[in-house]
């Protein structure tokens, strides 16, 4: 008998429907005795023969007998192996399909089941999935991807092991399962496909606790201790999404994005929270959007004993949708069916909520999600504080900062400012200043503290007040530097005399600053710097140049610093660009974006030149905070200033007056202004035929302020004498002093300037 030749085929209730030569040489029945007759009593007949001894079968072959569908019909064909089939093996098998912990699943050349190991998704007897196709007995979430997984595997023979496969969601059904699948051909003995063998795992208690534990890794790494709360919940957030939820909405107590200490637990009712991050689904209410969450409701009940809540949408049970009925209707209209509401608190003291929504087909939350929550917001909450504390000391240092710079620009008739500042998030000391000087001068500064916090902005503000003072004394800016040098001399000295536990102790301290003067009479502009950065000029064509200032150090605390400066003749309408260490590679470098727009600057306005700069910056990498001054300059007018040599002889002190007395006439001043201003004219120029040397120089200055100024070439320092009751001099100097506002001496390398500045009596002179 041919090996692999048919036998039988078997219906369902066990009844032959064919009945081959081969069985009828087995078995000893013919057809038409056994078609339509139970099999197991065919067997029974011819299994002893006439003497009623067993009958015997052949040891060569072997009946076996496998399950085959015919139309819509599953029957069993039974086929002749090569030899016997030992028992063992069909143990084995028998063991399989029905102890096995993995499930069997025979599936035909069409797919569909033909024996089966375990029942139905929904508990469907295994009986009932035969003849059905795989994937609909079976209700997986993708079933064309598996269908093409599988019929891979029966065309090519390439087993697929360890498949990770979803279950299909059914809306109110039971939760899915995740199975791991193992495709495998079958074959007989002589390589003929009789279709493929599945077997299944299910692992989702695993995969569900691997995943937990891929979010809490996840949300350790993406939500980090910054500087900003709002920065800190949206990172929350989108740590969730969609890993845990469909949408996750994170709200702070308003009082702790402002930096403020948390309230303790239990919370008021009262107590607005604040919508710091939103992602995925319908924001329930706009972001920033303050308001207390209505009482009653799993929001309000969380901060009052610090349990998260586990809530099925819609609540039948609890009354909450209606204390918050727009709330509940966005939630609705957003497909959420399961909600987790966690408190972020820290210790005793609550700072918001987190409220996790699982939407559309995601499965609802179980208890262990609970647990995982907590751990997501614990987390959460320690960087959440974290950036609180931090917010309060960058709300303190941007207040100390913002209070020991001008609130307002100065005003000066020769030149005109503007500033751009790019904080840094972490707050700094940069800062700038316009200073009026004598002589209708103007001092430009601009100065850098390094590091962050209040620490910087006061240092700045101990650095600025002490150039302020220094500027008084009209100094020169490498004599302004030098000086401003010793002063954070002994601010270093006094950090490096912190406690070692400080944290001020280890870091070294460096400040860096430019000085520009500019004397709109001379139109020239005097320049030192440290540590900063070539200023830029804009000449009024549009061309523009870096300016050829040397380089001195670092205001770092090191004595004897040397601050190189250069004078530099400058064009009415020119335009000066002084920027911080923060700026430095978008200003030195001739083909760097900054350079670039600031030599199209022209006769734009500042105003527009500023905001064409922060849109530049905007896109360029840069570190620390970033300042820039602007500053336009004007020429004083010809004809508000007073040139006139004087000779070294007594006479020069008449000859000034009658030169004073007559440009004043022109400048409609006052007698009164008159009658000052030739007494302050007579004393200078007297004491520099007395103690100075020639060549002798007026010069009347008619600015904001009516300057006199007296020059020669001696560099001795002038000094106010008290002269006794008997003495006939020595008064001079006192007398200047008490009828000006200021008086001082400026130095050049060729002697000294006295000078002495009044208001401007300007009106109609008296008869």
């Amino acid at each position: 008998m041919p090996s692999g030749d048919v036998l039988i085929l078997i219906d369902g209730e066990g009844r032959v429907v064919e009945w081959r030569r081969a069985a009828e040489e087995l078995f000893g029945c013919s057809a038409e005795q056994a078609v339509g007759r139970l099999v197991s009593a065919i067997i029974r007949e011819g299994a002893a023969d006439g003497a009623g001894r067993p009958k015997r079968f052949s040891d060569a072959a072997a009946v076996l007998v496998k399950p085959v569908l015919r139309g819509t019909e599953v029957m069993w064909e039974a086929r002749m192996s090569s030899g016997p089939v030992p028992e063992q093996d069909a143990a084995i098998l028998t063991t399989l399909f029905t102890h096995s912990p993995t499930g069997l699943h025979v599936l035909d050349t069409h797919l569909r089941v033909v024996r089966t190991s375990t029942p139905g998704l929904h508990g469907t007897p295994a009986g009932h999935l035969l003849g059905m196709h795989f994937t609909q007995a079976y209700d997986l979430e993708d079933p064309e991807k598996e269908t093409a997984v599988a019929q891979r595997v029966l065309d090519g023979g390439e087993p697929v092991v360890n498949r990770l496969v979803r279950s299909a969601r059914t809306p109110g059904g039971p939760m899915r399962r995740i199975h791991s699948i193992s495709y495998v051909r079958l074959e007989d003995s002589r390589g003929e496909v009789l279709g493929v063998v599945a077997s299944t795992l299910d692992v989702t208690d695993r995969e569900n606790a691997r995943g937990r534990l891929d979010l809490l890794n996840s949300v350790r790494t993406r939500v980090r201790h910054g500087p900003n709360v709002a920065a800190v919940c949206q990172e929350l957030a989108d740590a969730v999404v969609p890993a845990f939820a469909g949408i996750a909405v994170v709200e702070v107590i308003d009082d702790v994005v402002r930096g403020e200490e948390p309230p303790q637990i239990p919370v008021h009712v009262d107590v607005p929270l604040r919508r710091a991050a939103f992602h995925g689904g319908i924001p329930p209410h706009p972001m920033a959007d303050v308001r207390p969450p209505p009482n009653g409701t799993p929001f309000a009940s969380v901060l009052s004993n610090l349990r998260p809540r586990l809530v099925t949408i819609p609540a039948d049970d609890t009354p909450w949708p209606a204390a918050d009925p727009a709330r509940a209707d966005v939630i609705e209209r957003s497909g959420a069916h399961s909600l987790i509401v966690v408190p972020l608190a820290l210790r005793d003291r609550g700072l918001g909520v987190a409220s996790f929504y699982r939407v559309h087909d995601q499965d609802p939350f179980e208890e262990e999600d609970i647990k995982v929550a907590s751990s997501v917001c614990a987390h959460a909450a320690l960087c959440i504080e974290d950036a609180r504390r931090y917010m309060r000391e960058w709300i303190t240092a941007a207040t100390v900062q913002r209070r020991l710079l001008p609130q307002q620009p100065v005003a000066q008739t020769t030149v005109e400012t503007c500033r751009l500042h790019l904080p840094n998030p972490e707050g700094g000391g940069t800062w700038s200043d316009a200073i009026a000087l004598p002589g209708a001068r103007t001092a430009l500064i601009v100065g850098d503290v390094a590091g962050h916090g209040i620490a910087a902005a006061l240092t700045m503000g101990f650095l600025r007040t002490a150039l302020h003072t220094l500027a008084a004394q009209d100094l020169q800016p490498d004599e302004l530097l030098a000086r401003l040098n010793d002063t954070a001399d002994r601010l270093a000295a006094a950090r490096a005399g912190l406690p070692p536990d400080d944290p001020l102790h280890s870091e070294q301290f460096t400040a860096g600053c430019t000085i520009v003067i500019y004397d709109p009479v001379e139109l020239t502009c005097a320049i030192a710097r440290a540590g900063l950065p070539e200023p830029v000029a804009v000449f009024p064509d549009g061309s523009s140049v870096v300016l050829p200032v040397p380089p001195g150090p670092p205001l770092a605390g090191r004595g004897n610093a040397s601050f190189p400066a250069t004078t530099i003749d400058i064009p009415e309408g020119s335009t000066l660009a002084l920027g911080t260490a923060g700026l430095a590679r978008q200003v030195l470098t001739p083909s760097a974006p900054l350079h670039t727009v600031l030599g199209g600057a022209g006769t734009r306005p500042l105003s527009g030149l500023r905001d064409a700069v922060a849109r530049v910056l905007t896109g360029t990498p840069r570190t620390g905070e970033a300042l820039m001054l602007f500053a336009r300059t004007t020429a004083l007018a010809g004809d508000h200033v007073l040139t006139h040599p004087l000779p070294a002889h007594p006479e020069a002190a008449s000859i000034a007056r009658n030169a004073a007395r007559s440009r004043l006439q022109a400048w409609d001043m006052d007698e009164d202004t008159t009658f000052t201003t030739e007494l302050i004219v007579s004393e200078l120029v007297g004491n520099a035929i007395r103690y100075g040397a020639p060549p002798l120089q007026l010069r009347l200055i008619h600015d904001r302020m009516l300057t006199c100024e007296v020059t020669d070439s001696a560099t001795s320092a002038p000094h106010v004498r008290h002269a006794r009751t008997v003495d006939e001099g020595g008064r001079g100097l006192f007398i200047v002093s008490s009828l000006t506002d200021q008086w001082g001496t400026r130095y050049h390398p060729r002697g000294k300037t006295i000078w002495a500045e009044q208001p401007t009596g300007c009106g109609t002179r008296s008869s």
